[in-house]
């Protein structure tokens, strides 16, 4: 049976179109409610293949999805396919993997277990304490000890002490300890008296055995200290003044320590106006071994060995002091948890061996089982910055999972000390500084993990779009914070920035006149922008009409101006509507010809306009007339159909004929998103046949190319409106790629969403007939860490070069086919000339048609000696390798 998050990665195999019709009434085409038996029958009665158990899993993740009553509709279906197929194709990199230097052992001042490990934010120091009450402080950079000091609690006797935890109340500067006498301290930690005893909470049912600190991040004087204890009873104490007092002096109670003493029961009856307590039972009789409040959710998590409350979420109830409690099982219970606040998962360390991932607000499954353990599992820690989970298991193993894969992407075995096989381990993880902090019984070992060489970034946030510009010899780049760069190309030297360009709307794209003078910029705000190169907004464009949409692309042409990405309609601006300086759209004399929105569109004199949409259609269109001439679709082939309508015929019913084509458009939204045209270009036509794919052009070779989802590029007819060819470029798992086309339309670079960029040569001799052979690639090279978010292609005088973004908050300048010449805005300035120097350099003449006066050849060397020469033309600006 497959678990819930197996159930979401296959819903493209399980929710085909017989499932989307069974939701509909075959009669009215109206949609039917269905509970879970009903969807759990129908659904595996029509679809013919998957288990009950994997619908009864769809179904109870489309409810939970929806927040339905226990029942789901067509609304509800499709919505949850749209939220997790583009979480599918959200930007994710590849799993980074640690790279651990020699794990070093740390001198302890501890003789006896180390009970907790704390990183103080305000000094950024570390503090341990022992179960003997030894506190440890510890330098923050090279982890040396500074000072030592033993915790006084004249309640008991020395010898008798025992630490069982420590939190830090970082809002206020002080630790709670609990100790098994049945109390909890709380010590000052920057009195001038080292860890000075404020209060003392008595009078505790039981020992306490785990603490836990929140702090609202809105408020800080509200706090809730949540208490475990081993008698299964989980406490949270609601502090509502925490900068003004913890708790209120209600009489003049202290001990030898000078501490108040607080006591517990006062504190159920409501004694202390300034702090509140609840309670619950549900793991008794089981000792509460791990505890944390959720603030985002508003309920206490905790674990114990107890099978039937191995986890238990209680929900505070609105406007009450009263918890209402769930509890989840597994086999052998819990001894860990945490709980990763962007991903709204739990995992839980299991005595059985398995590490299980939860949604807090479904208990009959786990998301998922991680098995790979030989031994229990005594403690799991996420890495909040990225969707990955350590855990650490008895046998003294640490794995490192991937949660969006489900798999174990690192494993650390035989490098930790050998102690007593019953130890606990504790696990401190600090993001930050990429290290981790791990004790067994009075041992401390530091793994660090190799800090990665420093990038240069030329923007301080991701950037979106980069351009050329051919008058000023300048780079122009944006990014999401709405701020444009201006760079020399020949050094890589910001000359000059413009700052809010869009206000705090994301530039998303960016486009040149033909004259070079004006810059266009489109934010996510519905807005596009004319600016001069001094930082002055001449014109805005009201392309969403108020609305605040993201634009995709800005086209301009001879006498109007596209702007696309969020309908289905091309938005056209007449240039002789710029009169005033805020401009409205006109009508696009064609209407509405795509059935998904416009993502992109490529122009080629004197009147031939393409556009591509997100379910991979393309149109033709007559520029002069604005009508659309031709189609193409890529989701026409055959191939497609087998993908996804596999099971269709044996399922469709008589008289669903006009809902199946209803469906069809549905799941084109849904379900089509890898095959969204992200970008097109046109072939320019040398009247040769070395296009790849052309066996004559153009009658019956490629003048188009296109890419996006699933990494794929295709090569298309326009005359004859067939696909010629395609090619997987890039792993479909990473999702769209972004393209561009050399200017003489020979070469092709692609990128992905991990910073690959792949050159091409579509230079090939003719082929007949639909091929799926790649062309022949000249270099796969990374100059970026993250999403490539542009590509550009350009000449700079008489060289060739690549511009690429990124949203690791970088620009590299390339030279075609792959040598990287830097960074924008680095420290060692790049000169073009200096790194595009050639080795050696040969001249002969190369007859051209058009005009033999202008010709003249250029053949550069690289250092690299797989780099082919280039031969360029100055009157046709074309060049070839």
């Amino acid at each position: 049976m497959g678990t819930r998050m197996e159930v979401a990665q296959n819903v493209q195999t399980l929710c085909n179109v017989p499932l989307l019709i069974l939701i509909q009434d075959p009669s009215s085409g109206a949609s039917r409610s269905l509970s879970r038996t009903e969807f759990i029958h129908l659904a595996w009665s029509s679809v013919g293949h998957g288990s009950k158990e994997e619908y009864g899993l769809l179904f109870d993740s489309v409810v939970v999805t929806q927040e339905h009553q226990g029942r789901v509709d067509w609304p509800g279906l499709c919505s949850f396919l749209l939220l997790e197929l583009s979480d599918k194709v959200k930007n994710t990199r590849t799993s980074s993997v640690p790279c651990w230097k020699p794990p070093r052992t740390l001198t302890c001042p501890h003789r006896d277990p180390v009970k907790k490990v704390l990183h103080l934010q305000s000094s950024g120091q570390y503090l341990t304490v022992s179960k003997g009450g030894t506190v440890g402080l510890r330098n923050g950079e090279d982890m040396s000890l500074l000072h030592t000091h033993r915790l006084q609690n004249s309640t008991v006797t020395p010898k008798d002490l025992w630490v069982t935890d420590m939190v830090l109340l970082h809002n206020v500067h002080k630790i709670a300890v609990s100790f098994t006498s049945k109390e909890v301290c709380f010590y000052d930690i920057l009195s001038k008296q080292d860890f000075s005893c404020k209060y003392k909470l008595q009078g505790l049912k039981f020992t306490p055995w785990c603490l836990d600190y929140w702090v609202d991040p809105s408020h800080s004087e509200q706090a809730v200290l949540t208490i475990g204890d081993i008698g299964g009873q989980v406490s949270g104490l609601y502090f509502t003044s925490a900068h003004i007092s913890l708790f209120e002096r209600l009489s003049l109670r202290t001990d030898s320590d000078s501490a108040d003493i607080i006591l517990w029961d006062e504190l159920v009856k409501g004694k202390h106006r300034s702090c509140y307590t609840v309670t619950h039972q549900a793991h008794t009789p089981a000792w509460v071994r791990k505890v944390h409040y959720l603030g985002s959710l508003e309920a206490f998590v905790s674990c114990s060995t107890r099978p039937q409350s191995s986890m238990v979420i209680s929900w505070r109830e609105k406007e009450s002091r009263t918890l209402r409690v769930t509890s989840f099982f597994t086999k052998r219970g819990v001894w860990d948890l945490d709980h990763h606040r962007g991903l709204n998962l739990i995992a839980t360390a299991g005595v059985d061996h398995q590490v299980l991932l939860w949604n807090p607000y479904v208990t009959s499954e786990p998301v998922c089982v991680f098995s790979g353990h030989t031994s229990p599992v005594t403690a799991v820690c996420f890495m909040q910055t990225k969707q990955q989970l350590l855990s650490f298991s008895k046998d003294k193993v640490l794995c490192l999972w991937d949660v969006s894969s489900q798999l174990c992407v690192h494993r650390l075995a035989g490098v930790f000390p050998k102690t007593q096989e019953d130890t606990d381990t504790l696990l401190l993880l600090h993001e930050e500084r990429q290290l981790l902090l791990l004790s067994f019984n009075s041992l401390l070992l530091l793994l660090e993990t190799m800090k990665e060489e420093k990038r240069t970034s030329s923007h301080e946030h991701p950037v979106t779009c980069v351009l050329y510009n051919s008058l000023f010899r300048q780079v122009v780049s944006s990014d999401s914070a709405s701020s444009v760069i201006c760079w020399l190309a020949d050094t890589g030297q910001k000359v000059k920035q413009f700052h809010r360009c869009h206000g705090n709307a994301e530039i998303s794209t960016m486009a040149l006149d033909g004259t070079q003078t004006r810059l266009f910029t489109a934010g996510t705000d519905g807005e596009v922008k004319v600016w001069d190169f001094n930082g002055r907004c001449l014109h805005r464009m009201n392309a969403g009409l108020g609305r605040a949409v993201e634009i995709s692309q800005v086209l301009l042409l001879k006498r109007s101006i596209l702007a696309m990405g969020w309908e289905r309609m091309l938005t056209v601006f007449r240039l002789h509507s710029f009169s005033q300086s805020f401009v409205e759209p006109s009508e696009w004399k064609g209407g509405v010809q795509h059935r998904s929105d416009v993502l992109c569109a490529t122009f080629q004199p004197p009147q031939t306009l393409v556009t591509g949409s997100y379910d991979g259609e393309i149109i033709v269109w007559n520029n002069s007339t604005e009508k659309a001439l031709r189609k193409l679709d890529c989701t026409d082939s055959k191939g497609f159909k087998d993908f996804l309508w596999f099971n269709t015929q044996t399922s469709m019913r008589k008289g669903v004929a006009d809902l199946f084509r209803c469906v069809i458009t549905v799941i084109r939204i849904l379900l089509f998103h890898v095959f969204a045209i992200d970008a097109i270009f046109l072939l320019l036509n040398l009247n040769t046949n070395l296009y790849m794919y052309i066996p004559s052009f153009p009658s019956g070779g490629a003048d188009l190319v296109s890419c996006g989802g699933s990494g794929v590029v295709r090569f298309w007819n326009t005359v004859h409106s067939h696909l010629v060819g395609q090619f997987t470029a890039h792993n479909g798992d990473l999702g769209s790629i972004v393209m561009t086309v050399s200017p003489c339309g020979k070469y092709l670079v692609t990128a992905d969403r991990e910073g690959t960029l792949k050159a091409w040569d579509i230079q090939v001799g003719a082929n007949n007939g639909i091929t799926k052979e790649p062309p022949k690639l000249l270099r796969s090279f990374r100059p970026h860490l993250e999403r490539v978010t542009h590509l550009e292609m350009c000449y700079h005088g008489e060289r060739l070069l690549l511009l690429s973004s990124s949203s690791d908050c970088s620009v590299a300048l390339s030279y075609p086919p792959g040598d990287t010449v830097g960074l924008f805005g680095q420290v060692n300035k790049t000169y073009i000339h200096r790194s595009f120097e050639p080795t050696h350099t040969d001249t002969q003449i190369q007859p051209h048609k058009s005009n033999t006066s202008q010709r003249r050849t250029c053949m550069n060397k690289s250092k690299h000696a797989c780099t082919p020469t280039y031969i360029y033309c100055t009157h046709t600006r074309r060049c070839s390798w």
